[in-house]
């Protein structure tokens, strides 16, 4: 199964930076895709706050084919 959203890059703590959505084919940065998932864009995926700052996040389940990486 070919994830639905990847990421492309991350700073230098490791923080996901930009994504890209592998259905729509776009590229966004963090704030964008967090926003699109506030949105109820993305099911499989919500947002946590990681020292201060929102964060996607995958949803847990048994499936590695949807995790962010």
């Amino acid at each position: 199964m070919a994830k639905s959203v990847v990421v492309t890059s991350e700073d230098d703590f490791g923080r996901y930076q930009k994504f890209h959505d592998n259905k729509s084919v776009k590229n966004m940065t963090r704030v964008e895709f967090v926003k699109q998932i506030e949105q109820g864009k993305f099911d499989d995926y919500h947002v946590r706050k990681v020292n201060g700052l929102k964060t996607p996040v995958s949803n847990p389940d048994r499936s590695e084919g949807n995790n962010l990486d």
